[in-house]
């Protein structure tokens, strides 16, 4: 995942092209009755010429622990905190007993208790719950703790049956009886208790089934125990019987058939930012670091010796879903496993190199030790390992990435480079994968490609999240790419939103993915899930909460590709959208990001030289409307200063909306905070506007950035970073569609916006098992699109196969409203040419056959 720059929350769809873009002008056909809203195209496709094959593996899954996607999402385990690991240093608000709270049967008294000493379970698994027992109430009194789950409970359904163990000791030598119930939040019983005797002062796993009489959403777990003494307990779990599957320590069912419903190629895991941010230290003494790396030997054997860790994304994780799960799930699911391991330089804003050659052999090792956890024979010594879990037969590991988005390239790469030598020296048969850090552009892109190619690496992994527009103007990226270069794994990306305009933006892009079959072997948009109730990333492929999960309009274009990949491409061409093009046209505007600045002197002038508006600030602020309502700005000592330092996207705008073809300059001073300036130019509207980011990202570097309905994109950035106390003169130069930008009297930088958003795109495979053409168009605009086809040969059937994805621009898939879902029908093709009109906002594939 990138830098929270890149991580705005939408909540605007993409309708329209904005920003004086290259739009869509409807046209008329010669041959036959026009629609005032239907655009004219020609689709040819040439089936006498070979395109690219396609992988296999092209479409997959991105796996991480974002939005509680494991714990209370994909591992089944319903009990929350069931270790009482639970800590300050996961989440401030946290403490050992999180999720857990006192309670007491028929008068029954005592204290509960969570403890780190030598009587724990083990050494990994560090605290324990002490419940010391008065022995007081009636018959059948009893003492414990109830457990609230994830969310607002427990979901328990109707005659389903759950599996509850807990591992306990006692120092009674009678015994202690523990009953174990489910309840609602109100107290009402949803299953027959649960008795069991923990006997002996050793640690002892004892087991049992609850069968739900009723269903509830709001469960609650209870365990309680009776008479007197102290009783220890640990590791107290409630499974569905039922997980995906029938696998123990297994994963919620409706989830991964969802996943497995889109038929993916391969499953990357475990991340992501969690993979490579925190120490890379073990969890060992002294220390017993609580934020590090994901380190997979962590992960594997029985779950009661795996230690917890604090998620990158602010919660707890358990590493009950570790590796072992992992590379099981690709298994069911049919997918390659492709697991990320740290390279020892942390990304996503942390950016430190490790420079300890021991940790940096230790983590090397390991990573050689888990293609043979994957790999080995189970006479191996971690072949024995995954065997003991009850996978004898190896995995057959192909890929392993090492890295993620780092943002120090040279650093990363020195590291990459032995990580790669080691593997490559044991295990040549597996691929190593590099990457390219966090953008799909900028110096750090630049310089990790080349050092990539530079070093005959055989695949890059990049990753972006960009704005519909940019997705729609980009679709020939990989056009241009070196077909001897290495291969491009498109291992995250997506639009920004989960509305049906970003899941047709992403569509249209893929047509291009595909059409570069040759370049990018791989492909998944990220993240895969995320829990409604708490999320820290929008938008997310699939969201659930502990009923239901449901896929988002995103969900269902993916799904539509990802089954209908087809085996090798099938060169095709279309004609464009006629387009006009329109300047840069906006007000101009001055903002801050958790920054307090300084402006002064501003001044607009137009191409001839005419004042369009000046501010000395000598009269006040007048001109200035606060667009964003966010910051503290006022005019002090002659200049008009933002002082809240905390405040962030602060925009205030001046001037005209319809002003071109115009020069605005302004002094800008730092005064304090973590970046620098954004002046603003064309700007419509908070949502629709240029800024030029200078000492943006933690003042790391600069850019001109161009948001569409609050979705950003980069178009052009360099190194710059901004001194505090400096005063610096800044000058935009917007001519037409091109803008020249002008720091302390030099030339900056410059760019021209004039891509086409085109909005209809097509491609076409075959599918050598079925001897069907997959002709997949996409039209991402309000007008629809009536398309003379040439199929370049008479086909085998006179009836072609259609899958239609059809919604409004804006529309949203819920738990409860699934407004985008395929449609099925059948289309008669009476020979090579026929004419078919694809509708407004929609994603259609026809299979024809041969």
């Amino acid at each position: 995942m990138p830098h929270p720059h890149l991580w705005p929350r939408l909540t605007v769809p993409v309708i329209a092209l904005l920003l004086g873009t290259l739009v869509a002008a409807p046209t008329r056909a010669d041959d036959g009755p026009s629609r005032a809203d239907a655009t004219d195209y020609s689709l040819t496709v040439h089936p006498d010429r070979t395109g690219p094959a396609i992988s296999e593996s092209m479409y997959g899954v991105f796996y991480e622990d974002i939005n509680h996607a494991a714990d209370g999402g994909l591992y089944a385990e319903l009990v929350q905190n069931r270790s009482f690991e639970y800590d300050r240093a996961d989440n401030a608000a946290y403490s050992p007993m999180t999720a857990w709270s006192e309670t007491s049967v028929a008068g029954g008294t005592g204290t509960a208790t969570t403890v780190d000493d030598g009587r724990r379970l083990n050494e990994r698994n560090r605290r324990y719950l002490r419940l010391d027992l008065d022995g007081a109430g009636d018959r059948g009194a009893g003492f414990g703790v109830i457990n609230s789950g994830y969310n607002q409970g427990l979901t328990l359904r109707k005659g389903k049956r759950y599996d509850f163990s807990v591992w306990a000791r006692t120092d009674r030598p009678e015994g202690t009886s523990l009953t174990v119930g489910a309840a609602t939040a109100d107290g009402t019983a949803l299953a027959a208790p649960l008795r069991v005797t923990a006997r002996g002062d050793r640690w002892t796993k004892y087991t049992g089934t609850l069968t739900a009489r009723t269903s509830a959403a709001d469960g609650r777990l209870t365990v309680t125990a009776g008479g007197s003494g102290t009783v220890r307990l640990d590791m107290i779990s409630l499974f569905p019987h039922d997980t995906y599957k029938g696998r123990a320590n297994g994963l919620r069912k409706d989830l991964a058939e969802k996943t497995a419903a889109l038929d993916p190629g391969f499953l990357r895991f475990p991340g992501g930012c969690l993979v490579n941010t925190g120490s890379h230290e073990a969890y060992e003494a002294p220390g017993w670091e609580r934020k590090r790396s994901y380190q997979w030997k962590e992960t594997i054997g029985p779950v009661e010796q795996r230690p917890v860790n604090a998620n990158f994304w602010g919660y707890n994780q358990t590493y009950g879903l570790g590796y072992y799960e992992y590379f099981q799930f690709a298994e069911d699911i049919g997918a390659m496993a492709l697991p990320v391991v740290p390279a020892l330089v942390t990304g996503c804003g942390q950016n430190k190199a490790t420079d300890d050659p021991e940790v940096l052999e230790r983590h090397i090792q390991d990573t050689l030790d888990l293609i043979e956890f994957a790999n080995g024979p189970a006479r191996s010594t971690w072949g024995a390992k995954r065997a003991a879990m009850g996978h004898p037969a190896p995995f057959g590991l192909t890929h392993l990435e090492v890295g993620n988005e780092e943002n120090l390239p040279d650093e990363f790469f020195a590291r990459f480079t032995e990580f790669r030598e080691a593997i490559e020296a044991r295990y040549p048969d597996i691929t190593v994968i590099s990457n390219s850090g966090p953008d799909d552009s900028g110096a750090t892109f630049d310089r990790a490609w080349q050092l990539n190619r530079d070093a005959d690496v055989a695949m890059v992994d990049e990753h972006y999240y960009n704005s519909p527009q940019w997705f729609l103007e980009n679709n020939a990226r990989y056009d241009a790419y070196d077909r001897q270069g290495p291969k491009v794994f498109l291992g995250e990306y997506a639009s920004l939103d989960n509305r049906f305009s970003n899941a047709l933006a992403e569509a249209a892009y893929m047509t291009g993915l595909e059409r570069n079959a040759d370049v990018v072997e791989l492909a998944s948009y990220a993240p895969l899930l995320a829990d409604t109730n708490d999320a820290q990333w929008r938008p997310d492929m699939i969201w659930f909460d502990n009923e239901k999960s449901w896929g988002s309009a995103n969900y269902e274009v993916q799904k539509l590709f990802m089954n209908n990949v087809g085996d090798r491409v099938v060169p095709s061409t279309s004609s464009p959208t006629p387009a006009t093009t329109e300047p840069i046209t906006g007000a101009v505007g001055l903002s801050t990001w958790a920054t307090s600045a300084a402006y002064d002197d501003v001044e607009v002038t137009a191409e001839d030289g005419t004042r369009l508006m000046g501010d000395d600030f000598s009269g006040g602020d007048a001109q200035w409307a606060k667009a964003a309502g966010r910051g503290s700005w006022a005019v002090q000592d002659g200049a008009y200063v933002q002082s809240d330092e905390s405040a962030e996207d602060t925009l205030v705008t001046a001037g005209d909306t319809g002003w071109q073809n115009y020069d605005m300059k302004v002094e800008a001073t730092k005064k304090s905070g973590k970046e620098g300036f954004l002046v603003a130019f064309g700007v419509k509207d908070t949502g629709n506007t240029y800024w030029w980011n200078l000492g943006g990202w933690g003042n790391t570097r600069s850019a001109v950035e161009k948001a569409v309905d609050g979705a950003r994109q980069t178009m052009t950035e360099d190194t710059t970073t901004i001194e505090t106390g400096r005063t610096y003169d800044i000058r935009i130069q917007v001519r037409g569609r091109q803008v020249t930008l002008f720091l302390d009297g030099e030339r900056w930088g410059t760019f021209t916006d004039d891509k086409p958003a085109e909005p209809f795109r097509q491609v076409v495979t075959r599918d050598d098992a079925t001897g069907e053409l997959v002709v997949k168009v996409v039209n991402a605009q309000a007008s629809d699109a009536r398309t003379r086809i040439d199929l370049g040969a008479e086909p085998a059937s006179r009836t072609a196969r259609v899958t239609t994805l059809q919604a409004a621009p804006d529309a949203v898939n819920t738990a409860d409203d699934r407004q985008v879902a395929p449609r099925k029908s059948t289309l008669r093709v009476d020979g090579r040419v026929l004419t078919h009109t694809f509708p407004a906002h929609s994603v259609t594939f026809l299979r024809i056959r041969e």
